[in-house]
């Protein structure tokens, strides 16, 4: 079995012909969530991934093998539920007002400019609907925020980057800057 420890988020940072060169890895949401797992890539190599805890695999991250070879996580399709505002009567406010309701309840939820995707869960979709949502079961990749906490900077749809927060950087300090020192 092939062992991988290393991550390489995005495969930011590796050259385009290493990258083309990776075998690939499928991977559900569910798996991704996961630190530690056995699975077979593309070639048919059985391989042990051992991440640090609390680690969350994305589409398009690049895992380095033990010896020396590239993997890249696909974001595999899975049954998702896509919700979209109803096109006879609905706005895309309705996709807000969704999208605190399963923040409420905790959701793992893709953000999309038109549309949300979550896990099946028929008493969400009934929910949904009465929302006066549409909610379709379809089969495609899921990239759930990682929320406000994830380590890493923001994430938003699969990428991540991060702010400066440091006034200091901006900002030049002294009397008149409307805070205190």
């Amino acid at each position: 079995m092939l062992l991988i420890s290393k991550l390489v988020p995005q495969g930011q940072g590796l050259a385009p012909v290493l990258l083309k060169r990776a075998t690939q890895v499928e991977l559900d949401w569910d798996v991704r969530q996961k630190s530690r797992f056995e699975t077979t890539d593309a070639l048919g190599r059985q391989i042990g991934i051992f991440l640090p805890r609390g680690t969350v695999l994305r589409g398009g991250d690049v895992l380095v093998a033990e010896d020396g070879s590239l993997v890249k996580v696909v974001a595999a399709p899975q049954s998702v539920l896509r919700i979209t505002s109803c096109s006879s009567h609905g706005s895309s406010f309705d996709l807000i007002r969704a999208a605190y309701h399963l923040g409420n309840r905790h959701v793992p939820i893709e953000l999309k400019p038109d549309h949300l995707k979550i896990e099946p869960d028929h008493v969400l979709a009934d929910m949904l609907r009465a929302m006066h949502l549409t909610v379709q079961e379809v089969n495609e990749a899921f990239e759930p925020e990682s929320g406000a906490y994830a380590s890493g900077g923001h994430a938003h749809g699969g990428h991540t980057h991060a702010h400066p927060h440091d006034e200091a950087a901006d900002h030049t300090q002294g009397p008149g800057c409307q805070h205190a020192h």
